[in-house]
């Protein structure tokens, strides 16, 4: 919800204004260290994802600057990873979530299970109509090279969602107590024409206004503070002040003009351009691994920086190398200065004496072989740094593997990924799903819930490729624990009498994520069960009834003497 900043009083417009400038300020202070590695990073794998500074109006913004890139391993591997992030924690192209109820893993079929599937695939529909993949990739990119990514979620009247990416270099963090990202700082720029689209044209300090009112300001560019945090007191001289932005809403936003732009509001650190409250956090600050309480992350991008530096310069010296050899430095005779000479094909040099003629300064051979060999060892530890072989798997090797040796290789690299897997959802997927769900709940985009349903708490349930092979991994201890018992079969027959069939085979249904459907329910398999007994009695009692029946005619056909059968005598007898 926009706050009308005209409605308040300026005291406390301007107390915020100090408030967000400050913090920015010192949070600048803290992240010089990882401004300083991001451009490092920047330079090797994403030349232009890097805010080095919120400059305004730089006319270098097209230039060149991919100049230290003469090997692109690094930078396909983290094109690679991301990618395959995507695809695997939130396919465009298949479901990668449902929701369910907390602690009841197994729902029944019936309405609540209906309503949650239905609610689940409206969500995935605005997903797909909205630009979350696009702007997942790109967070997934920042997130592999410089380890911290921001991602905005916003209300949009056409497409329910919107979201925003914010390049590293422009974003401050800021972590709550948990240790996880609750306040994110941007600095960027903006034209003169997009300022009073977004904010309004009387919403600009005077000075904007005046170049807004000009054609030739148009596109002149101006930096824009903003801030995202717990709308917590603001404090002002130690003094608390009121609320810019009500207490009913757990998070506020605040946009503002910096001084450099609104000089004559220095001493409040920027202009007010705009205030809003929020009832979910809008936004997830994305890390790819923490130490402590850092706020911004590590990633795969910093860990095979030194490879992809060093791939860079043996490049380079292999080149150098095969120019000398092709076209190597030449000696000549003082007598041939200033005389035609060449060195291209089918040119003739004319010498005084062929005897010291226009030739190599010296022979280079170089060993260009076990050049190749040594780049491509680097271009391996890259891509192994980067995770390239588990989404590459097979293709990736020279021969086909077995269906095992994959499995086992697969397990191995997602042992490694797990963890982050793990923060991915619990940091960053889950609040994005949170937020969807409760702005289409606010805008009655979902059916009505079932009354069973009422104040049960809603559970996200990953089913994504990398989340379903994590699960996965886990059959194999399963699997070797079944071939254990089996195999103790033949010299202890009574070994299976330790194996739960019907939990092993739920179990292992559930890691694999098998559809509820196609698993029978416990009163469906007791019904089976009881048929099945029941067709076995009748069969045991018809096979007892034929047995009697072959005996009493092989009575009837036994002569004991008298013209009496063995059956007659039995009878006689028993009579």
């Amino acid at each position: 919800m926009s706050i009308d900043l005209t409605k308040v009083n300026k005291d406390v417009v301007d107390a915020t204004a100090r408030w967000c400038g400050d913090r920015m300020e010192t949070m600048r202070g803290y992240r010089i260290p990882w401004w300083s590695h991001w451009s490092s990073l920047a330079e090797m794998f994403l030349p232009r994802k890097y805010q080095f500074f919120a400059t305004p109006n730089n006319y270098s913004k097209g230039s060149p600057i991919n100049g230290a890139i003469v090997d692109e391993t690094g930078l396909v591997a983290a094109r690679t990873l991301a990618t395959g992030l995507l695809a695997g924690l939130t396919s465009p192209t298949k479901p990668w979530f449902r929701l369910g109820i907390q602690g009841q893993d197994d729902l029944p079929e019936g309405p609540v299970k209906e309503w949650l599937s239905e609610c689940t695939t409206r969500m995935l529909a605005v997903y797909a109509k909205s630009n979350l993949y696009q702007s997942l990739g790109d967070a997934y990119h920042g997130l592999v090279v410089f380890g911290s990514a921001l991602q905005i979620q916003y209300e949009d009247p056409q497409t329910v969602i919107r979201f925003l990416n914010s390049p590293v270099g422009e974003f401050f963090f800021g972590l709550d107590n948990t240790l996880r990202v609750d306040t994110a700082y941007r600095e960027y720029t903006y034209t003169i024409a997009e300022a009073v689209k977004e904010f309004g044209l009387d919403a600009l300090s005077s000075g904007t206004q005046n170049l807004a009112k000009s054609a030739s300001s148009q596109d002149t560019e101006i930096v824009i503070g903003h801030a995202i945090e717990p709308n917590l007191p603001v404090y002002l001289g130690g003094v608390e002040q009121p609320y810019l932005v009500p207490k009913t809403f757990p998070y506020r936003e605040v946009f503002w003009e910096s001084t450099t732009n609104a000089g004559t509001q220095s001493q409040n650190r920027g202009f007010v351009l705009r205030a809003s409250g929020f009832r979910e956090i809008p936004f997830v600050g994305l890390r790819w691994d923490v130490t402590s309480n850092d706020a911004y992350g590590r990633s795969p991008g910093m860990d095979a920086l030194p490879a992809v530096r060093q791939i860079q310069t043996e490049q380079r010296r292999k080149a150098e190398a095969i120019d000398k050899m092709v076209r190597p430095p030449m000696v000549a005779p003082a007598s041939m200065k200033n005389e035609p000479m060449s060195i291209l094909p089918g040119d003739v040099t004319y010498s005084i004496d062929p005897n010291i003629g226009f030739k190599p300064a010296f022979q280079f051979e170089p060993r260009i072989a076990e050049m190749m060999e040594d780049i491509r060892e680097v271009q391996s530890r890259i891509e192994e740094v980067m995770f390239t072989p588990l989404f590459r798997m097979i293709s990736a090797e020279d021969k086909v593997q077995t269906a095992t040796w994959v499995d086992a290789a697969r397990e191995e690299k997602l042992i490694l990924l797990g963890p982050v897997i793990e923060r991915t959802e619990n940091e960053g997927l889950d609040q994005i799903i949170e937020r969807t769900f409760a702005i289409m709940q606010r805008r009655k985009l979902f059916p009505p819930a079932p009354a069973e349903i009422s104040g049960a708490p809603i559970e996200i349930q990953y089913i994504s490729i990398l989340a379903d092979a994590q699960r996965a991994a886990s059959t194999s201890a399963i699997e070797r624990w079944l071939q254990l018992a089996g195999g103790l079969v033949a010299v202890k027959p009574d070994a299976m009498d330790n194996v739960n069939s019907d939990e092993t085979i739920e179990t292992y249904g559930d890691l694999l994520n098998i559809p509820p459907h196609l698993q029978n329910t416990p009163e469906a398999i007791a019904a089976i069960r009881a048929a099945r007994g029941k067709q076995l009695q009748q069969q045991q009692a018809l096979q007892t009834g034929s047995a009697m029946a072959q005996g009493a005619e092989t009575l009837s056909n036994t002569d004991v003497g008298g013209g009496q059968s063995a059956l007659q005598a039995m009878l006689g007898r028993a009579a």
